[in-house]
């Protein structure tokens, strides 16, 4: 697993996803907003491409009914069209807590239709 902690900025998630993937899961803290997507289809499908298994966001991203015929498992808190700035602005790689559960970069996580578990 990676993470990632950006407010309504895509480019690292973008470049990070562009990388190899070797099965990982991308956690990106987006700090819960729902004010512009911070993955569209185009970098879903980069992902894939890269060979990510999925990406865990905590905000919303856009394209939802494209990202649902990719392999790839992503889990959101919704969808906005709108697109984010594209500065760069965050951090890679650090521990993130999400209501209250840290993922830790080289950590393990599993997803299904119903929640997320991470390893200790």
């Amino acid at each position: 697993m990676r993470t990632i902690r950006c407010f309504q900025d895509n480019a690292l998630v973008k470049a990070t996803l562009a990388t190899p993937g070797n099965g990982a899961v991308l956690v990106v803290d987006g700090g819960g907003s729902l004010g512009t997507a911070l993955m569209g289809d185009m970098i879903a499908e980069s992902a894939v491409a890269n060979g990510w298994a999925g990406v865990v966001i905590n905000g919303a991203i856009r394209d939802r009914e494209a990202i649902a015929q990719l392999d790839l498992g992503v889990k959101a808190l919704g969808s906005n069209p709108r697109k984010s700035a594209k500065a760069g602005a965050g951090e890679v790689d650090m521990d993130v807590v999400l209501d209250g559960v840290t993922f830790r970069p080289g950590a393990t996580v599993w997803c299904d239709p119903d929640g997320i578990l991470v390893e200790r």
